[in-house]
């Protein structure tokens, strides 16, 4: 990290902008970290000690020691302190915090360090976000929800945050600087669910407008953020300028030369763009920079990434290489210590395109110790390898994981041991400066971020034998050999899986059958993921009472539930296509009866809740018309996503209680009556119609304001022993012989 920027920030006479309301920065890296401890451990106050040390060379550092019947952690910042104690809960007290479950249970008297414990991180940036978290996961995130994130990214490491909370009033206030009228800017301004695809020049005005309210309530919101952050030592990114803007400016200055992209995913018309050589691409970029620096003050990094997923009108290098120098000259006209920080997912969404001459065009332009780069999806397609480690310029592995926030068991957990380890030690590795994570959706596999975090203070790899080993007995707060095996069995069969596998319960019925985004067929032994369920269960008596275990256990068996969902809607449409109309009833009404049963099973947990969704929607309108914008964007983005013909069709989708129920059950009971129907008359089904029907009917639905629950019913361990029962030994390719669950731990 730097440091001459960590001790700035730290210091209390260090004074930049009134918060209007949000807490000020701490005294020092000892207070921000006691803080924190205080939230997360409030018991144990007394039981710590803080310290601040030097940085280890340049190297952020911890230190954890027993000193006087005192645990002694120490750390040159925020960071590093809670890095310590996170260290301590986990290999000392067998203890777990993660996005699912926690489980504190510190042993009593707490166990001592006999030896003094050291470690500096390899990794001077450790990142952590991707804009699309912004929407797919924390669209809705109070200020509560953003103090326990941040204080889990401080305990895992993280030091480099995206923060680009509130850019709505940046460009708002810039915009009217510039003269446009308040119906131009709410015509730019993409609705609340969308967000980051907007500040990313994906889209304009989709599912807007966007109330003054929520606004201003975000500008506070993001105040607080940036201050927490800070007071911890880490190193807020705030938004740069890439030229999109709003079209209003192609009216108030006539005389610029503008661009217009040819469309993202299927929007049309494409955003609009300052050309980087007029000289309004500066004057613009120079005033954005300043007036985000004014509302949240800055640490000097700014993402900009123009033309993603897009490509740039031209690929001459010259043209190229005068976008780039037009980029950082723009943040740099305001902030002469301006570093850009780009996300590498151009060279690989558009790598047709990004050939050398144009990505060296490109990095060329700009210093290289003004750039960092972000290699997003190393545990499957790493750039790095590819582009010569970007040219000399300092990058950052990451682990992208999760597109759209979609619910399921997955990871890659074997290639991200393997493809870090080969980073980190190869020859060509150039630049190689921080670790990362920079998935769209976030916190369903807690196992994959525990192991990415895990390497923030590592110098190499570990074995992932003995790291699963370790993750299970801190996971649950103790050995337990059968919770061991299970996971051995999820290591071996989802979680060597770098892609989310799905289920047909939440694609859209139709002919032919939907296999997009939604169910892909799954690579690995089915026998063992049901074994890995049944090995779980036998736990409950020893472990029940666990919240890890209670979550686990739903999530284990959903993912069975939704492999054999595919095999029963095979059977139902083989029935169909055989004309088989009493097959075809029977196995029509298995599987309704197994897409309710999910849908119970999920609604034991809140994690799996639509209703815990639309709520918190809801709760930031401050009118009945705003709240019911608000829920109207919460129900597309994770359904529809854009128009009723979008590629982005349940792109975002979501296996959570009330959804199943509400939404996909509705459109499945809907296509198995067209179906039978069909059969009846000894017709074949008008597909086309029913496809336009259904489309009409998902349109409704995004408008309704039907409520859904947002607290869990049900016992989740009662329920998951009930589907085991009901649907163990009816999966395809069980063990031999299938065991049922007992009642030992």
């Amino acid at each position: 990290m730097n440091q001459k920027l960590v001790s700035i920030l730290s210091a209390a006479a260090f004074v930049w902008l009134d918060f209007g309301g949000a807490a000020a920065l701490a005294d020092g890296p000892e207070e921000a970290a006691r803080g924190l401890l205080r939230r997360v451990l409030p018991a144990h106050d007394g039981d710590f000690v803080f310290e601040t040390i030097a940085a280890d060379g340049g190297s952020d550092v911890f230190e954890v020691e027993s000193v006087h019947g005192k645990i002694v952690l120490r750390g040159n910042n925020g960071v590093a302190m809670a890095s310590g104690l996170n260290w301590y809960l986990k290999h000392r007290c067998h203890c777990h915090l993660s996005f699912r479950g926690d489980q504190l249970a510190l042993p009593d008297p707490l166990p001592a360090v006999e030896r003094k414990v050291r470690r500096a991180s390899p990794h001077r940036y450790r990142y952590f976000f991707n804009y699309c978290a912004f929407s797919y996961t924390m669209a809705w995130w109070d200020w509560a929800r953003w103090e326990r994130m941040i204080d889990w990214m401080a305990l895992h490491g993280v030091n480099m945050p995206l923060a680009v909370t509130g850019q709505e009033a940046v460009w708002r206030n810039v915009c009217r600087r510039f003269g446009l009228s308040d119906e131009q800017i709410q015509e730019f301004f993409v609705g609340p669910a969308y967000l980051p695809f907007g500040w990313m020049g994906c889209i304009d005005g989709w599912c807007g407008p966007l109330p003054d309210g929520w606004i201003n309530a975000h500008v506070d919101l993001e105040k607080k953020i940036v201050a927490r952050e800070r007071e911890l030592g880490m190193t807020p990114v705030l938004q740069g300028f890439t030229g999109h803007v709003p079209a209003g400016f192609k009216e108030k200055f006539p005389g610029a030369k503008f661009g217009q992209l040819a469309g993202w995913s299927g929007f049309r018309p494409g955003t609009h763009f300052v050309e980087p050589m007029d000289p309004l691409f500066a004057e613009v970029g120079k005033a954005f920079v300043e007036e985000q620096t004014r509302l949240f003050g800055t640490d000097h990094l700014y993402a900009a990434d123009t033309f993603i997923e897009m490509r740039p009108p031209s690929d001459d290098p010259a043209f190229l290489a005068s976008l780039g120098k037009a980029i950082h000259g723009a943040m740099q006209a305001a902030d002469p210590e301006a570093i850009w920080v780009m996300q590498g997912w151009i060279f690989l969404s558009e790598k047709d395109f990004w050939k050398p001459p144009q990505a060296k065009a490109l990095f060329g332009a700009v210093p290289d110790d003004r750039m960092i780069l972000l290699d997003l999806y190393c545990e499957a397609n790493p750039v790095w390898q590819r582009t010569e480690a970007f040219h000399g310029k300092p990058w950052i592995w990451c682990v992208l994981h999760n597109f759209g926030g979609k619910v399921g068991l997955y990871g890659g957990t074997d290639r991200i041991a393997k493809n870090l380890d080969e980073a980190m030690t190869s020859p060509s590795r150039g630049k190689l400066s921080g670790i990362g994570m920079t998935m769209e959706g976030f916190g369903y596999n807690p196992v994959v971020y525990d192991l990415v975090t895990d390497m923030t203070w590592r110098g190499r790899v570990p074995a992932l034998d003995g790291w699963f080993r370790d993750f299970v007995h801190r996971r649950y707060g103790r050995e337990n050999e059968r919770a061991l095996q299970a996971w051995r069995l999820l290591e071996e069969t989802v979680y060597r899986q770098t892609s989310y596998t799905g289920t047909s319960i939440c694609g859209r019925p139709g002919l032919p059958v939907n296999r997009t985004w939604v169910n892909r067929p799954a690579r690995f032994d089915r026998g063992k993921l049901l074994y890995a369920w049944s090995l779980l269960l036998d736990c409950r008596d020893e472990l029940g009472g666990l919240d890890t275990y209670r979550y686990d256990v739903v999530h284990l068996g959903r993912e069975n539930m939704a492999v054999l969902a595919d095999d029963l809607a095979a059977d139902m449409m083989a029935a169909f296509e055989a004309k088989d109309r009493e097959a075809f009833a029977a196995n029509s009404r298995e599987y309704i009866e197994l897409i309710r049963d999910v849908d119970e099973l999920l609604a034991t947990r809140p994690e799996f809740l639509l209703g815990a969704w639309l709520a918190d929607a809801r709760r930031w309108g401050a009118t009945d018309a705003d709240r019911r914008h608000c829920e109207h964007n919460a129900r597309r983005l994770i359904t529809l996503w854009g128009p009723a013909d979008s590629g982005l069709h349940e792109y975002a989708h979501r296996q959570w209680a009330g959804l199943v129920r509400g939404f996909y059950l509705r459109r499945w009971e809907q296509f198995i009556e067209r179906l039978d129907q069909s059969l009846a008359k000894n017709e074949p089904l008008d597909a086309k119609q029913f496809d336009a029907d259904i489309r009409a009917w998902e349109e409704r639905w995004v408008h309704e304001n039907e409520s859904y629950p947002a607290t869990p019913q049900g016992d989740p361990v009662e329920v998951s022993l009930q589907m085991w029962e009901k649907y163990g030994a009816r999966a395809a390719n069980p063990p031999a012989p299938p065991p049922a669950p007992g009642g030992g731990g």
